[in-house]
């Protein structure tokens, strides 16, 4: 059949019909289709694209065969784990030293003064003064066979990292020191890890060094102190037979018994950071060279396709040094000869130090992310305000499902550039961990700040992260697949109705980023190392259909609160028990929320007599619904609370008083009369929720 015939039948017009009928159109008609076919044309070129995901975001992660449904990140070619990304830098050292040559000896450390711009350090600044500061080490005694401990006690600054540095050039191991972990347990674990020589920032820290050491026979024989301090201190210092010197001293001294660097092996100790823990004296996790460069690797080997740095990036530290989220990440900074500006130590400081630093890296907690959200909706203070926010979030979330993440649409111009401008307006990469992170206020900001925004799951004894959400998976409500660095079972907790059969279990992490056990504590080691070297984590989770993790649980009747605290609430019961008010209570924390609530059972045998020696009169049901009896019964619970050392995250906020006693018939105690702690949680969670909104009103 001819060509022309099958168009006819087709209703199809040949070439030579379109050239007729285009000829006959008036010219108003052709430049409008003209100017039609341009703009779409236009707009097909610059329409913002998806960022092709580094795998197939159906399934993220690969069960091993052989392994009890153990699951590897798909990234992974096999069932290897990568500990290194560049072959020139296994060791923390090499790290820096990679830095140093990549960054063509470029801005390093900064540091600013109030109302003054950032004042930078070079990386080879950054490395001479670390070996300064080495070699006084070594010249004190300390050696990578001996004495190798060293205490750092202070705020992030730039001598904070030039002295970890200084450990790491001369194979040397550093030990993290912080305020929270309050004097008793500093006092531990210098005597636990043997630490003879204490970096201090302010003199204040020192005190409290002296205070540990005074009379108790402490290792401790030298403190260096970064900021000026009194000629009393260094008396002080004498007595307890301590020396204390500042720091621009001592690196004077290195400097005058100059030795060459000393590198570590990938396999040798790098530091030990003690975690805070529930109860009982700190655990101090030790961690190699290779623990951290391995997670360094994994988090590269994720962010590489959209996201990889260089020398142009700036880092803003603020997170606390003496945590490894914030070690990781420096980590990842330097590796690229990027350049890391460091708040100016005071957390209302921190928009100001934002807005002059200008970062493109900026880890976050939690904790400030509810903060950040609270305050774009606070803003949002008309109906048409919050129609209009919620309108330009929803077309943004519509992008961000189709991959597409950008800071370049009409609506960040008209709606979000005030936000991304208070954090500098250049940020381009975040990562959230520590604790989980509300679904809602995550997705929010995400599409808000047009940027690549992780969630990451781990610990300290995982070298901070083992799960990591992917790039172009911008779903919220889980913690990603594993990490390419280790392998993620879930293991059987029958008491709890937890099965692995069912992809629920207690997380459980295996790969060369996990630690080495805890210092000089072969117990609690065991108890987290099994003996095929899987670390138990103490969180249940579920494996998702596509091959992420969700943490849905706790094993232990441990929890974590916004800012990343545990807290063990039996120990707190027990203490508040002690109230003659209180028949039995219930303390509950929201792992979304920076503070604890209670639910007290007041006894009905002593609260009207407690009440009257309060001068507050009543039956026992009026007593329980007077604002006075909560309010007494709460000030109270603080007392016995401060009386028993609790510290300030282990107090409750505020209480509810409730009538009903907890039995085995009503379903909230176990036979053996054990708070079921899970139906506790069910039956309150109403009233659990109104003493939350009541706090943040």
């Amino acid at each position: 059949m001819q060509t022309q015939e099958v168009l006819r039948q087709l209703r199809i017009p040949d070439l030579d019909e379109v050239r007729q009928y285009v000829r006959g159109l008036p010219t108003n008609a052709l430049m409008g289709m003209g100017a039609f076919a341009a703009i779409t044309t236009y707009w097909f070129a610059s329409r913002p694209r998806a960022l092709k995901p580094p795998c197939d975001l159906a399934m993220q992660s690969v069960e091993i065969p052989g392994e009890e449904r153990a699951r590897r990140s798909a990234l992974n070619e096999g069932d290897e784990h990568p500990t290194y990304f560049y072959s020139d830098a296994r060791t923390m050292y090499q790290m820096f030293q990679r830095g140093l040559r990549v960054s063509n000896d470029g801005p390093c450390l900064g540091s600013r003064k109030p109302g003054q711009p950032y004042d930078w350090l070079s990386y080879k600044e950054v490395s001479d003064r670390a070996e300064n500061l080495g070699s006084a080490f070594l010249h004190k005694g300390h050696s990578q066979t001996g004495d190798k401990f060293i205490g750092v006690f202070s705020q992030n600054r730039p001598e904070w990292t030039i002295s970890e540095l200084a450990c790491y050039t001369y194979s040397l191991v550093v030990v993290p020191l912080y305020d929270t972990l309050g004097q008793e347990a500093i006092g531990f674990i210098i005597e636990k890890a043997v630490i003879s020589t204490v970096i201090c920032d302010v003199p204040d820290k020192a005190q409290i060094i002296l205070d540990c050491v005074n009379g108790k026979g402490q290792s401790v024989k030298t403190i260096v102190i970064m900021e000026d301090f009194h000629s009393d201190l260094v008396t002080r210092g004498k007595d307890c037979g301590v020396e204390i010197l500042s720091l621009k001293d001592f690196e004077d001294l290195g400097k005058a018994h100059h030795q060459k660097p000393m590198p570590p092996k990938p396999e040798d100790l790098a530091l030990i950071c003690f975690t805070s823990g529930t109860t009982g004296n700190p655990k101090g996790a030790m961690l190699t060279h290779c623990n951290v460069i391995s997670n360094t690797a994994a988090f590269l080997r994720i962010t590489k396709v959209h996201c990889m740095l260089d020398q142009h990036d700036i880092h803003i530290s603020y997170l606390p040094l003496a945590h490894v989220f914030e070690r990781l990440v420096q980590g990842v900074v330097l590796i690229h000869g990027a350049r890391i500006g460091y708040f100016q130590g005071g957390i209302r400081l921190l928009m100001d130090d934002l807005k002059t630093l200008q970062p493109t890296v900026f880890p976050v907690v939690p904790r400030l992310l509810n903060r950040m959200f609270d305050k774009v909706f606070s803003q949002a203070n008309t109906p048409l305000k919050r129609w209009v926010l919620d309108f330009a979030f929803r077309r943004k979330e519509s992008e961000m499902k189709r991959g597409v993440v950008r800071k370049d649409s009409m609506w960040d111009r008209l709606i979000f550039k005030k936000v991304q401008a208070s954090l500098g307006g250049r940020v381009r990469l975040m990562i959230t961990g520590a604790a989980p992170v509300s679904p809602t206020i995550l997705t929010f900001l995400r599409a808000a700040l047009g940027c690549q925004f992780y969630e990451g799951y781990g610990q300290t004894e995982c070298t901070a992260g083992c799960t990591m959400s992917m790039p172009g998976d911008w779903t919220a409500g889980h913690v990603g697949p594993p990490l390419p660095c280790n392998t993620v079972k879930l293991v059987d907790v029958a008491e709890m109705n937890y099965l692995s059969v069912n992809g629920e279990g207690e997380v459980c992490v295996k790969g060369p980023n996990v630690f080495q056990g805890y210092l000089k504590d072969p117990e609690k080691t065991a108890e987290a190392l099994d003996k095929d070297g899987w670390l138990h984590t103490g969180d249940i989770g579920r494996w998702l259909p596509n091959g992420t993790l969700k943490i849905i649980d706790r094993k232990k009747h441990i929890f974590k609160l916004a800012q990343g605290e545990y807290v063990a609430p039996e120990k707190i019961e027990t203490i508040y028990s002690r109230s003659e008010a209180v028949a039995q209570i219930f303390i509950h924390g929201d792992s979304l929320q920076a503070c604890l609530v209670g639910i007290v059972v007041t006894d009905p045998d002593f609260l009207p007599i407690w009440a009257k020696s309060k001068g507050i009169e009543g039956s026992y049901s009026e007593l329980c619904k007077k604002k006075e009896v909560k309010d007494a019964i709460l000030q109270e619970l603080l007392q016995l609370g401060k009386d028993a050392g609790l510290k300030t995250f282990e107090q409750v906020r505020d209480i509810a008083l409730h009538s009903e006693m907890f039995t085995v018939q009503n379903g909230l105690l176990t036979p053996t009369l054990k708070a079921k702690r899970a139906e506790l949680q069910k039956r309150f969670r109403e009233l659990i929720d109104e003493l939350y909104a009541k706090i943040k009103m």
